[in-house]
């Protein structure tokens, strides 16, 4: 209940309007949540464009800045000290107000270790925004050129024919073998790694 109390509030903060504008794309968790809220309120704000840029430049630098990456998701770092110079470094920066306002809640709300996720659920909804279908392809070691192009045509027939197919790939050795394949809001394990932990599983229940 707290929970869905700060959202709504977050929502109210970043948007003057009360009716929430629908995403393109459903995301899940509580970053989708966030993500869906900053995407209703940069709407009516009509800045879009301008808090997608804001928010991949702070991811950018975050990635490259370990101190300061270090300082954003401390506890040991005041919240309230913490949000209000993020605030005050997005409005120096010239950041929209929608971005800004984000930044300073989430901190108030001790949430800013979830920022990334954050970041990214809000790009997957920026990505149907523009008609492109985000899909990230997890393998045990990189995909040569003919299994990427073999993929890429079957992941085609997920689309509508105004929409176009964005892929992002990562190789993750622990799946073992197989994919895995996130497709919008789509989720499918073909991992050798899940297939394992579903027989152990079955094994230690009859046991």
């Amino acid at each position: 209940m707290a929970a869905v109390n700060k959202l709504s509030m977050l929502s109210r903060a970043m948007s003057t309007g009360a009716q929430m504008v629908k995403p393109p794309v459903q995301v899940f968790g509580l970053e989708g949540r966030y993500a869906t809220a900053l995407y209703s309120a940069a709407t009516k704000l009509k800045q879009l464009d301008q808090v997608e840029k804001d928010l991949l430049a702070f991811q950018a630098t975050l990635k490259q800045d370990k101190k300061l990456r270090e300082s954003v998701v401390s506890p040991i770092v005041n919240k309230k000290v913490m949000g209000v110079a993020l605030k005050e470094s997005a409005d120096k920066l010239r950041w929209s107000a929608a971005t800004g306002n984000l930044l300073a809640l989430l901190a108030d709300n001790g949430r800013l270790s979830q920022l990334d996720g954050v970041i990214n659920a809000f790009n997957i909804i920026m990505a149907a925004h523009r008609g492109e279908v985000v899909c990230e392809v997890v393998s045990a070691k990189p995909l040569d050129s003919s299994q990427s192009k073999q993929l890429e045509g079957a992941l085609k027939s997920f689309l509508k024919s105004n929409q176009s197919l964005k892929i992002t790939s990562r190789v993750d050795p622990s799946i073992i073998g197989g994919l895995i394949v996130s497709i919008g809001d789509k989720y499918v394990d073909m991992s050798i790694a899940s297939k394992v932990k579903m027989y152990t599983d079955v094994i230690s229940s009859a046991a």
